[in-house]
């Protein structure tokens, strides 16, 4: 018997990308068994490196939480608690710094439920996603909290408002992993020829399809076609702990037709992701990382937002060959038709 699932990988592209963190042509490995994502995500790629400029990806923010609970004997004892803890900053910081070289405790976000007491811990975590880092750094910090207040209790290690692994409001809201935006402006002429298409139906599109008919399906702050087949399948390829696609996915696709042209961008507030921790030391994970340049030494944090832009690059080639396709009626099937029944 195997000790590895055996999962089909191939890289995609090269697709163009610009921005503060990242420049240059790059490919990325995806590890899927949905072979039309392959050739839909470099038909992306494709359209990307025919655009000036390419991608253009920013980083808006990197953090990483673990939100723990209290029992306290009531909700005014709760209340005093908490302006004690906010009020002792420094030396949770002081704590912080005293479990792992790289957390760094940057905020503290509460609720009170009746007598419960819910804290949320911000942290920079360097180039790891941070998971295990920052439990680790939450138990200190329970362990310091419950010494200084014998009137508060343990309730858990994990209060579920981090969020972890759930589609909740409040990662994107108060954030948690690593937000990025990507987007890409596409000529008229390109967008016909590539994507056999024009930027006034993938708009309309977009707003029948994303917009209106996610709001009508009651999705939570997301607004996309498939942002989770992408991330799926760059999470497995890159070591990465793959449940994280379910609060990645919540994102949103915007697309606008500006003087003739397509406008088109994807926003991912939720991408927890990291190039070093645990996964990252299979053979195939480090030579994918070495093959996208991500194992040379960068100050901490850099490498793993180079990763997160790569990812959100490939997650905008993916969406836009799909919107595409599915403007022309029997496109989509028929592409399943030949790829994956060779019909």
């Amino acid at each position: 018997m195997s000790d590895y699932a055996q999962i089909p990988m191939r890289f995609v592209g090269p697709l163009r990308v610009s921005g503060p963190v990242l420049e240059g042509d790059h490919e990325v490995p995806l590890a899927t068994y949905e072979t039309p994502l392959w050739p839909s995500v470099n038909r992306g790629a494709r359209v990307s490196m025919n655009c000036e400029g390419g991608i253009q990806c920013a980083v808006i923010d990197d953090r990483m939480t673990r939100s723990v609970l209290f029992e306290a004997p009531d909700a005014v004892a709760a209340l005093r608690a908490l302006q004690s803890i906010k009020a002792d900053s420094p030396t949770l910081e002081k704590v912080v710094e005293g479990t792992s070289r790289f957390a760094k405790l940057i905020n503290i976000n509460s609720q009170i439920a009746a007598n419960l007491l819910f804290v949320r811990f911000e942290f920079t975590t360097g180039d790891a996603s941070g998971h295990n880092m920052c439990t680790q750094a939450a138990e200190a910090l329970m362990n310091h909290i419950l010494a200084e207040h014998p009137e508060l209790k343990y309730g858990s290690i994990s209060g579920n408002y981090c969020s972890d692994k759930k589609a909740t409001a409040v990662n994107g809201i108060l954030g948690r992993g690593k937000y990025v935006v990507a987007e890409l402006t596409i000529p008229e002429k390109i967008c016909r020829r590539y994507l056999k298409t024009t930027p006034a139906k993938v708009v309309q599109l977009n707003i029948r399809k994303n917009l209106i008919g996610t709001l009508l399906a009651g999705g939570s702050r997301s607004a996309n076609a498939h942002f989770a087949n992408m991330l799926l399948g760059f999470y497995l390829a890159t070591g990465q702990d793959a449940a994280n696609i379910v609060e990645g996915s919540q994102g949103f696709t915007i697309a606008e037709e500006r003087d003739g042209d397509l406008y088109f961008s994807v926003t991912l507030p939720n991408l927890i992701m990291g190039t070093v921790g645990n996964g990252k030391g299979l053979d195939f994970v480090l030579e994918n990382m070495e093959r996208m340049g991500l194992t040379e030494p960068r100050e901490p944090g850099e490498n793993s937002k180079r990763l997160a832009c790569l990812c959100a690059a490939q997650v905008l080639c993916g969406e836009l060959s799909l919107l595409a396709a599915q403007t022309n009626p029997g496109e989509l099937m028929d592409a399943h038709r030949r790829i994956e029944r060779g019909q």
